[in-house]
């Protein structure tokens, strides 16, 4: 019957064929197509993405403010070598009846300036400062923007402005990070005027150093530590700088773009980078020029040796003249003057250093290196802001991905699982 038929054995050749008589079915291939237990090998990219996950929250802005700086610092350094040889060259000329002879410049232009440290010291002396420059970025930046986003959140609470929330956050951030370098930047500023031992031309800083190190070591023996918050003041005052340039460029980047700092798109092109980039120009130039003056007097301030404590020498300082020892002479020891005796510092606080350039090399001094300072400050702000814009991206991507990884299968649908 065709019932009985339909119900008998299937034909042998439907049958599983098995390697051996005696081997059992169950275990001669496995039909189970569930995935294995095995944990699958991660690619170096995965690895990474599932770390970054293990980064505090609080750590991230540190962490890309820090790497933004670096890599400001790395392409920079020339550029601000020049600048501080300009704003320094006035406070070694020679004087004559009080004033400065205009001829005796050793410095003049980006250019020229490039030209006569390149001739004397070579590529190194365009790098010199680079070390402290890079272990002041590090805490400089690392401070600034996680103190600025924190803060920010703060006034937004205190304040109805927006404007006004970003300038209070700015300041706070600016004074913070101030205070806590200021001692690195007196050792890179130092670093940065100073000469080869064998130049002849230009005027030479009266002291030498060869290292961070050694400039720290010097400067605590010879000036105290009061030597390390030389300049402190304009720096402060500098502030300025930084309440116009940060919500200036918050206020750009959200024109240009349509978000705030360290925010970017899910999907963005190159227009978003655009619009940062123009953001931190406008935002930079701005600042820049309306309160460079007081860079100027940081730098008088920081570049001129200080009374040396008592029971110390002055090391370090090499004076004109010869070997003579200041105490051997009666005076105090400081800057040389043109007979090679030592003299007291020229500058004292911010108002008598302004009265005192200001009478002896007029207003324009106040400028001095301007050119050099926007052709660096420029490039500079704009690869903090594009690193430290891009790091963010590139972690908060990781670390999205990451999460991916590490969320339970199960909670999904066989269906969805790729």
């Amino acid at each position: 019957m065709s019932f009985n038929s339909s119900t008998s054995t299937p034909p042998p050749a439907t049958i599983p064929q098995y390697a051996s008589a005696t081997e059992p079915p169950s275990t001669s291939k496995n039909f189970n197509t569930m995935p294995s237990q095995k944990t699958p090998l991660l690619s170096p990219i995965s690895h990474l993405q599932i770390y970054s996950t293990q980064i505090p929250a609080a750590y991230i802005t540190p962490v890309c403010g820090a790497g933004a700086g670096i890599a400001s610092g790395i392409v920079t350094c020339p550029l601000d070598v020049i600048k501080t040889k300009l704003q320094a060259q006035g406070g070694f000329a020679q004087r004559k009846n009080g004033r400065i002879s205009p001829s005796s410049s050793a410095y003049s232009g980006m250019i020229g300036t490039a030209k006569v440290i390149w001739r004397h010291e070579g590529l190194r002396g365009l790098y010199r400062g680079l070390n402290p420059m890079l272990l002041g970025y590090l805490p400089t930046w690392a401070v600034y923007l996680t103190v600025y986003e924190k803060s920010k959140e703060f006034y937004e609470t205190q304040f109805n402005s927006w404007w006004a929330s970003r300038c209070y956050s700015s300041l706070t951030a600016g004074a913070c990070s101030t205070m806590l370098t200021n001692p690195i930047w007196v050792i890179k500023t130092r670093l940065m005027s100073q000469s080869n031992r064998g130049a002849t031309d230009g005027f030479r800083a009266p002291w030498h150093y060869t290292s961070t190190i050694d400039a720290a070591r010097k400067m605590y023996r010879s000036e105290g530590l009061r030597a390390f918050y030389s300049g402190l003041t304009p720096a402060l005052l500098g502030l300025t700088h930084v309440a116009v340039q940060f919500p200036l460029y918050e206020y750009f980047k959200m024109k240009f773009t349509g978000y705030g700092i360290g925010e970017h798109p899910e999907h963005d092109g190159g227009s978003h980078w655009v619009g940062i980039s123009a953001a931190t120009f406008l935002s930079k130039v701005c600042a820049s020029t309306a309160t460079y003056p007081h860079e100027v007097l940081r730098t008088r301030l920081q570049t001129q040796t200080r009374l040396s404590r008592p029971g110390h020498s002055p090391e370090g300082i090499s004076y004109r003249g010869g070997d003579i020892h200041p105490s051997d002479m009666g005076r105090p020891p400081g800057l040389s003057s043109s007979d090679g005796m030592p003299t007291r510092p020229r500058y004292h606080g911010v108002l008598k250093t302004f009265q005192v350039i200001l009478h002896e090399e007029g207003w324009r001094a106040f400028y001095a290196g301007i050119g050099t300072n926007l052709v660096r400050a420029v490039p500079a702000a704009m690869t903090t802001m594009l690193t430290y814009e891009w790091l963010k991206k590139i972690i908060g991507h990781l670390r999205e991905e990451g999460f991916k990884q590490l969320e339970p299968k199960d909670a999904y649908p066989s269906s969805t699982l790729q």
